[in-house]
């Protein structure tokens, strides 16, 4: 990792940069609670500025963001439309209560409805993901009087009391009780196969089997809504075979489930689309969407409604609200976000530098490196499965954990100037939705050598 500048991006000398970061990071060690985490165990990165593709350390190094954070820094760090709307919007009316109009919310309601399959014309925002299945769920099962929601595993839904219940990974566990109405189910994932499937349509044709067993075990009546990710994030980027999200689509047409995409993660450019669910030419009830809706730079999240379930709160009202639903700051970062997509052709980059740079490139270092078990992905959402063993699929760390083996990958990582997303035995090749096609090589060359690590654990 090297500094590239005598100045960092926020015109701070490196020395100033890194004796704040330092300050910062006791501080952090003082007081700062973190999520998901044993605090005595952890030793969080200091991040003192960013810019575009790339961060800066405590320590003044660059690092290639291949996380873009939590998968959310779409239109990447810093861009300076959405900063200026911020600020823009910050001189206007901060905030206001969400009761009262604000031209910051309706323009951006209005774009994402645009931009939402068929007629998810209405929009209830909220303050992120976890938020947004909350009233999503609750939309469902008041539309339809029932209660159950069924998830597949090998999902995440958020950390929320029903959104980790639906989880489908480990997360869940220790917050899982038996009266919150979520049911699981396997997905489609011929990788590892709970089908024992020989290839993709036959996987296809036995996760759908599945579904509408477990539907017709549990009681039709009694199921509000399926949930899914349209391709999972951080469960494994497992894009759906053809036709298995059509399919879920006429099971919830026959039996009256609501079908709510979660796009969280894989909306608003990630793989290519505007929205994941278009690769697959389907429509479903609900969308909930937040993250790359405005790159993360101000928390914001929301449900696309369709026109029957918004009719439903026609007359009757919707018992739900938070303080800052739609709140000016972060949907103005929004309109700014929507606007830069559509002018530079953000989505449409995502979409190539999937198909001619990311994607041949990881298949290229899969051919070469045995701990790769299989990459897969699109645009620039895409996962490196490792395997200690590429004949039993041995995981090179296990499904809810780490290895020293996978430490020792992601060091490899950061030392030679890359931020990876890495969740149990996979590192998450995602850069923000505008990185060029040198940046993405770069990441490459840092996996490759990153991925001779990894090498020197598999069984020979």
């Amino acid at each position: 990792m090297t500094a590239v500048a005598s100045t960092l991006p926020t015109g701070q000398t490196f020395e100033t940069a890194i004796a704040e970061g330092r300050r910062a990071y006791e501080l952090d060690r003082k007081h700062v609670f973190h999520s998901w985490s044993a605090q005595a165990k952890i030793d969080p990165t200091t991040i003192v500025a960013a810019e575009g593709s790339y961060v800066w350390d405590g320590e003044g190094n660059r690092l290639l963001d291949f996380s873009s954070q939590m998968v959310n820094t779409n239109i990447g760090h810093q861009h300076p439309k959405v900063v200026a709307a911020i600020a823009e919007q910050a001189a206007t009316l901060c905030t206001i209560a969400p009761p009262h109009v604000n031209a910051a919310r309706s323009e951006a309601a209005r774009l994402i409805a645009e931009r939402t399959p068929g007629d998810l014309n209405r929009v209830f925002f909220t303050n992120g993901g976890a938020d947004a299945v909350e009233h999503a769920v609750r939309m469902a099962r008041l539309h339809t009087g029932r209660y159950k929601v069924l998830s597949r595993y090998r999902s995440y839904h958020g950390g929320t009391d029903t959104a980790i219940n639906l989880t489908g990974d480990p997360r869940r566990w220790p917050n899982d009780y038996g009266t919150s109405g979520a049911v699981h189910f396997d997905g489609p994932f011929l990788y590892r196969s709970a089908f024992h499937a020989a290839d993709e349509q036959q996987e296809c044709q036995r996760a759908l089997e599945h579904l509408d067993r477990l539907i017709a075990l549990e009681g039709p009546a009694t199921i509000a809504a399926i949930i899914l990710e349209p391709v999972p994030g951080t469960a494994g980027i497992m894009v759906p075979p053809a036709g298995y999200l059509a399919g879920v689509r006429e099971i919830c047409d026959r039996y009256g489930i609501v079908y709510i995409a979660d796009e969280v993660m894989a909306g608003f450019g990630r793989t290519g689309q505007w929205f994941a669910i278009d690769h697959f030419d389907v429509t479903p009830n609900l969308i909930t969407f937040a993250k790359g809706v405005n790159s993360g730079y101000v928390p914001l999240g929301g449900v696309a409604i369709s026109d029957a379930i918004a009719a439903t709160f026609a007359g009757r009202p919707y018992p739900g609200g938070l303080t800052y639903s739609g709140h000016p700051l972060a949907t103005a970062a929004a309109v700014a976000t929507i606007n830069a997509m559509e002018d530079e052709h953000i989505v449409q980059n995502a979409a190539r530098i999937g198909a001619d740079v990311l994607g041949p490139g990881l298949r290229e270092l899969a051919a070469r490196h045995p701990s790769v078990g299989e990459v897969r992905g699109l645009g620039v959402f895409w996962a490196i499965e490792l395997v200690s063993d590429p004949a039993t699929r041995e995981p090179l760390a296990p499904y809810g954990g780490t290895s020293p083996a996978m430490n020792e990958v992601v060091a490899a990582c950061k030392t030679n100037g890359l931020l990876p997303f890495v969740n149990f035995n996979r590192i998450h090749a995602v850069p923000p939705c505008t990185v060029t096609d040198d940046e993405v090589r770069e990441g490459l060359a840092i996996l490759d050598t990153a991925l001779s690590v990894a090498d020197r654990h598999v069984v020979q």
